[in-house]
């Protein structure tokens, strides 16, 4: 995959080809042998994580983001990933946590991404190897609708960590909502607060999101890649059940959201994916966050409610 002739405003990251071998020069190719954590540490493994999972340091990870393929059959840059029945997917999701598990510390948390079907089989199977805290619901604003069915317009997470000691930083995921109905005690706020942000109270997050924009072209942060997370919605996560310079591991890397997003909050980060051109994007978006720090709909401090600029609430 090239670059690709866009309209103007279309922000969408591109690599031609010479950048593309630039970029693709700074990650790390896994051999035979075994990887040491400074080896791994805020790098690119490209390879397939059924085959370099062995090869990664046992305990390392501090929170394990996980985004496998649904079960869908969908194309990822002309690797095709096929349906499978319900059974083989339980298998596939239990051999990938099996490789998994180990290299979470004690005490540490896993998120999986799943959609409503494979959500029925990725809970179960997390059960297995941890403790099973949630299960977010975040709602997606993109999507077609169906002719003979409810259109899809939501995902699950799973919660999950390695014992009942854990890392949860519920002040860093603060949620800024608007005050419809100003109620005042004695004529003062009343759990609200009112100033040149406009009247607001924050909230502490619940486990539906209605507040995530899925990347879209016009965003900096989009690319090619046909599954994508938002960097806001990997920011929670990464705040909440991480704390600065923890080690943040994605075994799916994709084009490389959950790495940018942990560098951009001062995290440590390491990623495993198997295509050569994703692996080329993520570093090119590693470099761009060397300059480029913000998370759309994040001031820093608070999130803010979907299609609101931070500090410009009404």
């Amino acid at each position: 995959m090239t670059g690709k002739e866009r309209a103007p405003r279309n922000r969408t990251l591109q690599l031609m080809e010479p950048e593309r071998k630039e970029f693709f020069s700074r990650c790390l190719i896994p051999g035979k042998s075994a990887l040491t954590l400074p080896e791994i540490t805020c790098r690119t493994l490209c390879g397939d994580f059924f085959k370099s999972a062995a090869l990664l340091p046992r305990g390392f990870a501090d929170l394990i983001i996980a985004d496998p393929p649904y079960n869908l059959t969908k194309s990822f840059n002309g690797k095709l990933f096929s349906r499978k029945s319900a059974a083989a997917y339980e298998k596939y999701t239990r051999q990938w946590l099996e490789l998994t598990a180990p290299l979470l510390k004690p005490g540490g948390s896993i998120y999986v991404c799943c959609d409503w079907s494979t959500s029925l089989i990725v809970g179960r199977v997390l059960a297995e190897f941890f403790t099973l805290r949630n299960r977010i619901t975040w709602q997606r604003e993109k999507g077609r609708g169906a002719a003979a069915n409810w259109k899809n317009s939501a995902e699950d997470i799973f919660f999950a960590t390695a014992g009942n000691e854990y890392t949860f930083n519920l002040n860093a995921v603060k949620m800024r909502r608007r005050v419809i109905a100003p109620y005042r005690d004695n004529g003062c706020p009343k759990d609200w607060v009112e100033d040149s942000d406009g009247r607001f109270r924050d909230s502490c997050p619940g486990n539906f999101w209605d507040d995530i924009t899925v990347p879209f072209w016009s965003m900096p942060e989009n690319t090619d890649h046909p599954t994508q997370k938002p960097e806001k919605l990997l920011a929670k996560l990464i705040l909440a059940s991480s704390n600065e310079h923890d080690m943040i591991f994605d075994p799916f890397l994709g084009s490389g959201s959950t790495s940018v997003t942990a560098k951009k909050l001062n995290r440590r980060y390491c990623g495993v994916e198997m295509d050569e051109y994703y692996c080329a994007c993520a570093e090119k978006r590693l470099a761009l966050a060397d300059e480029e720090k913000s998370i759309q709909g994040f001031d820093g401090k608070v999130f803010y409610e979907r299609n609101t600029i931070p500090g410009k609430m009404p």
